[in-house]
């Protein structure tokens, strides 16, 4: 069975591609079917905007189709402060990866020099007539005042948290590090995966 993804970021299915095709399940991408969508993130959440993504996606092609989308949630932050699904707008612009460590270490060092972070995901499958719904979250850093001086394109935040497994910077773990981290959360992408199947296949 063909699926869409809602999505531009490959990485993204190439995550889950591999094992939803030895369940039957192709996942296909804008790129596949040669069509450009613009969707409009105005949700909340993550979840709110991985509906959005996917209604949006199966109204242009009439495909089911998978909506993921990611928040960022800082425990000691107010409800005022917390990035959600603006990691990198800020107060209506969009930053660049130097202003977002700029920004970031300023709220470390305005609540407290420590600030204990996760990711928050949100997975919806559309069909035309119903959303199943899916989240979970990753919840194995926190960020620090002081930058590591090396940097990760397009992923500044890792140039600011630490992984307290190996007590060093995320954008300064070793390929085994990152390899183990990674295993630390294929459980919850295997549930992902369990999740699509009983979704689409059910």
């Amino acid at each position: 069975m063909k699926v869409l993804f809602a999505t531009t970021n490959p990485a993204k299915v190439n995550k889950y591609a591999e094992n939803l095709t030895k369940q039957g399940i192709e996942l296909l991408t804008l790129k596949d079917l040669e069509l450009k969508i613009d969707v409009n993130e105005s949700g909340k959440d993550a979840i709110e905007n991985a509906y959005i993504k996917a209604k949006t996606y199966y109204d242009a092609t009439g495909i089911v189709s998978i909506g993921m989308d990611n928040t960022l949630f800082i425990e000691e932050l107010p409800e005022s402060k917390q990035p959600g699904t603006h990691v990198r707008r800020v107060n209506g612009k969009e930053l660049s990866d130097e202003e977002m460590i700029e920004y970031y270490t300023n709220l470390v060092k305005e609540y407290g020099g420590k600030l204990t972070a996760k990711w928050v995901y949100g997975m919806v499958i559309y069909n035309g007539k119903e959303a199943q719904i899916h989240t979970w979250n990753k919840s194995n850093f926190y960020f620090i005042d002081t930058p590591s001086k090396k940097r990760n394109p397009g992923y500044p935040l890792d140039s600011i948290a630490i992984i307290p497994e190996f007590n060093k910077y995320l954008v300064e773990l070793t390929e085994e590090e990152k390899k183990s981290n990674i295993r630390n959360d294929q459980n919850k992408d295997n549930k992902v995966v369990e999740f699509i199947v009983n979704s689409v296949l059910s």
